[in-house]
């Protein structure tokens, strides 16, 4: 089950990096976008993850290789966490303070959103 579960992280990984360069093509702004809706969209699907397991239809593994595995190579807080930084040293702290808070608000908001679709 964990080589499962690392195997699907590395794919989510490789999500990741697809949806991050096909928002970031597209997207016109300084703010970095890409990173925005990676999390957004793990958040969300975490939050399904957890609903559908919390309410004895999905079972344990399925957390562990979608929640664990997928979700937790997709996501990437990290790399959020060193956008704001790099807003704040490019002298822009109003930037960095609406994606650092943005991203932490509308991230519980959408885990909270997933969870209430499959409970």
């Amino acid at each position: 089950m964990i080589v499962i579960a690392a195997l699907c992280g590395g794919l989510g990984a490789v999500c990741r990096f697809l949806v991050d360069a096909w928002v970031n093509r597209r997207n016109r702004l300084s703010f970095p976008l890409g990173t925005l809706v990676v999390n957004l969209t793990a958040c969300l699907l975490m939050g399904m993850v957890a609903g559908w397991v919390a309410s004895n239809i999905g079972s344990e593994q399925f957390r562990l290789i979608v929640g664990t595995g997928f979700l937790g190579g997709y996501s990437t807080f990290s790399t959020a966490s060193v956008e704001g930084v790099r807003l704040i040293r490019a002298g822009k702290p109003l930037e960095a303070l609406v994606h650092t808070g943005g991203m932490l608000v509308l991230s519980v908001l959408a885990t909270l959103m997933g969870f209430m679709l499959f409970t």
